[in-house]
């Protein structure tokens, strides 16, 4: 069997506001569901959906999207402009660098740049 990656799924407390900060951040329309799910089809990206769920996040998640930028700080300003906080500062090393950032959610992701 051959599988493929269809989507990836966030369970959230509030899909549709959610789904507003990752499309203006990916790019893509955002698409409010039936049962109160949303999602966004980003350029580049498998299908992002949010599923509402009653609990807030109370652990750090255990998977994280890595997105590649040109300009790390431009990216974060830019997240930060639209709702996120970012956690500590850019961290480089021999693969590249990379700052971690908050969705207004609480959901970790960071902003990538490879080294050279």
């Amino acid at each position: 069997m051959r599988a493929h990656l269809e989507q990836l799924v966030v369970d959230c407390h509030d899909p549709r506001s959610l789904v507003r900060f990752w499309s203006q951040l990916l790019g893509g329309t955002p698409v409010d569901r039936a049962g109160g799910w949303s999602h966004v089809e980003a350029p580049g990206f498998p299908r992002l959906a949010f599923q509402p769920v009653p609990e807030e996040a109370t652990a750090k998640n255990r998977i994280h999207l890595d997105i590649a930028v040109e300009v790390i700080e431009t990216a974060v300003a830019e997240a930060v402009r639209l709702g996120a906080t970012p956690l500590g500062g850019v961290v480089s090393d021999a693969q590249g660098a990379f700052q971690v950032v908050l969705d207004p959610a609480g959901n970790a992701f960071c902003f990538v740049r490879p080294a050279a």
